[in-house]
């Protein structure tokens, strides 16, 4: 599972970025690809993206001065994230990627965690980044003519500046000659989660991305999720202690952080965990928590 997860991550990761010409002539692909949105984040303004990113169209429509309602938006976070829920985090996201890439670095191993300290609370900061950079502010922070600024986009997304600012920056001589304090700054988000990414699994996605909080509303329900046999779990904890994303998985096998990376169904001795495409069956009640499970992994006796 790990090593098909990985391959299926490096090509999406070229399809959706395998614009060469881009990268050759720092220019930007124009076709009509551009105009559908691909499922992870990804850079509109990347030189080898071939689709748009999911929030920064979200943040282009909301901040137009008619205020227009982006039905087309709605529609596709409804479809996407009811089929896959955070599957996409893991399995479909380019920066997920890099980060993963980058937490398997062999640097500082005793450094190496899970979560930051406060994780239980910092989860929720993603959420606020979505209500307030993606919504409110290309809402309602507008200019003289009444249109707002794609704001997550602007002063926040590592994914952008990454794959699109740094690269254009490279290939453009008479853009780095313009660059200001807003790209230093973005640089200094982006170097920041990237050292954090090598002692930290999955930074971004777990306190910062807004995609990963659209998509974790719908993780509990989507088609695409987790089935565990109760009856034959024998409550020893190691699922829960092999998630890289701090989850409690015998309580909460769907959990809205749950990027669905497997890593629980291979730890698991009785083989209770499984993917499964469709409605859920479970439908009873999630174990209660006795034994104290936390986001550190620990656990015991149910």
């Amino acid at each position: 599972m790990k090593h098909i997860r990985t391959w299926i991550q490096v090509i999406w990761t070229a399809l959706t970025n395998g614009y060469v010409f881009g990268y050759l002539k720092g220019t930007l692909y124009r076709g009509k690809w551009k105009k559908l949105c691909v499922p992870g984040l990804n850079c509109y303004s990347c030189p080898g993206a071939v689709g748009s990113c999911p929030i920064g169209a979200l943040q282009s429509v909301l901040g137009k001065h008619n205020r227009s309602i982006s039905w087309y938006m709605i529609g596709f976070f409804l479809l996407v994230g009811s089929i896959f829920g955070r599957f996409v985090c893991g399995f479909l996201c380019p920066f997920g990627l890099i980060q993963e890439g980058l937490h398997k670095v062999p640097i500082l191993k005793r450094f190496k965690r899970k979560n930051l300290p406060g994780h239980r609370w910092l989860k929720y900061l993603k959420y606020g980044i979505l209500i307030v950079f993606v919504i409110l502010l290309p809402l309602y922070a507008v200019d003289q003519f009444g249109g707002g600024a794609p704001a997550f986009c602007k002063w926040l997304c590592p994914s952008g500046t990454l794959m699109g600012g740094w690269i254009q920056s490279i290939r453009q001589p008479q853009l780095r000659r313009v660059l200001g304090g807003l790209f230093a700054w973005k640089s200094i988000v982006l170097i920041g989660l990237l050292l954090l990414s090598m002692f930290v699994y999955r930074p971004f996605c777990k306190y910062l991305c807004p995609l990963g909080a659209v998509y974790s509303v719908f993780n509990p329900i989507a088609f695409y999720h987790m089935e565990l046999q109760r009856e034959a779990c024998i409550s020893c904890g190691k699922c829960t202690r092999s998630c890289p994303m701090g989850i409690a998985v015998m309580e909460h096998p769907n959990d809205p952080e749950c990027i669905r990376c497997g890593k629980c169904i291979g730890s698991c001795p009785e083989q209770c965990l499984k993917i499964h495409f469709g409605l859920h069956k479970n439908k009873g009640p999630e174990r209660e928590n006795l034994g104290g499970a936390d986001g550190d992994g620990r656990t015991g006796c149910l």
